[in-house]
């Protein structure tokens, strides 16, 4: 079983910089793929960004160029680096964790961002 907090969500403007950080405990970290997923009002969930245990990245579209996601299998923290976030970036944050298959069964609390001009 692995628990994950999710922490660094606020209100941030456009143009300005933030960073999300998820610490896990309980499991083994580095096996897992972790993801980092949002939640906008009134739209379902979607997938941002995955990191593979070797480090492989893959990003939606939209975040692409200005969202980096990052690991430290030392700290068993996972990290979202939102640059040039934008109004449509606003939405709780959550950080998930699975397997290469898609399925993430755990999940974190949520952290609200919100973006605003």
């Amino acid at each position: 079983q692995v628990q994950l907090v999710e922490s660094g969500g606020g209100l941030v403007q456009t143009g300005a910089s933030l960073t999300l950080s998820c610490a896990a405990s309980g499991g083994t970290f580095s096996t897992y793929v972790m993801g980092w997923f949002r939640q906008a009002p009134g739209k379902q969930r979607e997938l941002v960004c995955i990191i593979t245990s070797g480090g492989t990245t893959n990003y939606v579209d939209s975040v692409k160029g200005r969202f980096t996601i990052s690991r430290d299998n030392a700290k068993n923290t996972v990290y979202l680096q939102m640059n040039s976030p934008k109004a449509d970036d606003t939405a709780v944050y959550y950080c998930a964790a699975g397997w290469p298959s898609g399925l993430y069964p755990f999940w974190g609390q949520g952290t609200q961002v919100t973006v605003s001009s």
